[in-house]
């Protein structure tokens, strides 16, 4: 009888490559688990609310737009020049100061008359994050406008101003690029 003297490597190859498949997906795993998820708040709801309703979310919005107007008032905003590769102009984004700041909105109907009997919320959030929005509910109607006060921003960066208002059935909403220089 003659005797294999030849070694065979593939079982240490099998073992190895499964050492390193367990390792590249723990590793996976760990750094997936380590980046924060920010929800999304399009329409100042949770994205699974949003997406559950988008059709009467989106009725609702239309017929909104058709009878009434929601304008920004009282803002400075910074000139921005557009992106010479990009066919899409961009709107100059409302310059923010640091510390206490008021934002002060317009409702008014197509036939221009004002509207003072809106639920309004304010929302000041970040495009990424979560972590320093403040929420501002039923603002008052002060002088023909809807004012959030004392809106506290410290920390530089871009920011996004969005307001929903609600008159009866309709729901409107307003969003708008901010951007506190450093």
């Amino acid at each position: 009888m003659a005797e294999n003297k030849e070694k065979t490597y593939w079982p240490h190859m099998i073992l190895g490559f499964l050492a390193i498949g367990l390792t590249l997906s723990y590793w996976t795993v760990k750094s997936a688990s380590s980046m924060p998820v920010q929800e999304s708040n399009e329409f100042m709801l949770k994205y699974q609310m949003a997406d559950m309703n988008i059709n009467e979310i989106m009725e609702r919005k239309i017929a909104f737009e058709k009878a009434y107007t929601i304008r920004l008032a009282d803002v400075e905003t910074m000139v921005m020049t557009d992106n010479v590769n990009s066919n899409r102009a961009q709107p100059n984004p409302v310059k923010l100061s640091q510390g206490m700041n008021t934002f002060a909105y317009e409702v008014v109907a197509k036939d221009g008359t004002e509207v003072s009997d809106a639920n309004v919320t304010f929302l000041l959030t970040q495009p990424h994050s979560r972590s320093q929005d403040q929420l501002f509910e039923n603002l008052p109607y002060v002088d023909g406008k809807y004012q959030a006060k004392d809106v506290n921003i410290s920390k530089a960066g871009r920011y996004t101003l969005q307001l929903r208002v609600q008159v009866g059935d309709m729901i409107g909403y307003s969003e708008v690029s901010a951007y506190l220089q450093p």
